[in-house]
C-alpha cells in the first residue's frame, strides 16, 4: 500500500513541474506581447515576419545562407530542392520567438538551364556537364527519383561561372 502514495506524490511532483513550466512560458508570451510596464507592444513594421521574430538577409551558397556578418544559417534541403534555389539567391530569414526558422527567397540570381548526367562519388551527387559537375542535393535526387547515369536538367546562376552548386529542374 505503500506504493499507492509515493506514486501519487511522484505524478502530483511532475503534474506541478509541468504546470510551471505553462506558467512560465505564459508569463513570456505576456511579455512579449505587452512588455514589462503592461502596455502593448506595437510593431514597428506593417509586415507579419518582421514582427514575429529577428529577420535577417543572406546569400544562399548551395547549401545554406551566410547573413551579412558572416555567420552560417542552415537551410532545409527540402525547401532548397522545392524551391530551386542557386547560389547567389537572396533569402530572407525569420528566426521566429520560438526558435522556428522560416525562410524565404526575396531575391533570385539570374538562372540558366542546362542538361547534364546524373553522378555519385565521395558519397555526393553531381551532375556532369560537358566535362564539369555541378554538386546537388540529396533531396533532389530522392524527390525528383533521379538513377545514376540519367540525363537531368538542372538549374545554375547565369552570373556565376565558379558556382559549384545547381538545383535540379527535372528529370529526362
Amino acid at each position: 500500500m505503500s506504493e499507492l502514495p509515493e506514486k501519487q506524490v511522484k505524478r502530483l511532483h511532475s503534474l506541478i513541474q509541468e504546470a510551471e513550466t505553462n506558467l512560465a512560458a505564459a508569463k513570456e508570451l505576456l511579455i512579449s506581447i505587452i512588455g514589462d510596464n503592461g502596455s502593448v507592444i506595437t510593431p514597428k513594421s506593417n509586415t507579419m515576419d518582421e514582427a514575429r521574430g529577428k529577420v535577417i538577409e543572406g546569400v544562399f551558397d548551395g547549401q545554406k545562407m551566410a547573413g551579412p556578418d558572416g555567420k552560417e544559417y542552415p537551410v532545409p534541403a527540402n525547401y532548397a530542392s522545392k524551391s530551386k534555389l542557386v547560389e547567389g539567391d537572396i533569402l530572407k530569414l525569420t528566426i521566429t520567438d520560438d526558435g522556428s526558422f522560416i525562410y524565404k527567397q526575396i531575391q533570385p540570381a539570374e538562372r540558366k538551364q542546362i542538361i547534364g548526367t546524373l553522378a555519385q562519388h565521395d558519397g555526393a551527387y553531381y551532375v556532369e556537364v560537358n566535362g564539369r559537375e555541378y554538386r546537388i542535393l540529396l533531396a533532389s535526387v530522392t524527390y525528383f527519383h533521379i538513377a545514376i547515369g540519367e540525363q537531368v536538367t538542372i538549374i545554375v546562376p547565369a552570373d556565376n561561372p565558379d558556382a559549384t552548386w545547381a538545383a535540379v529542374e527535372a528529370a529526362l
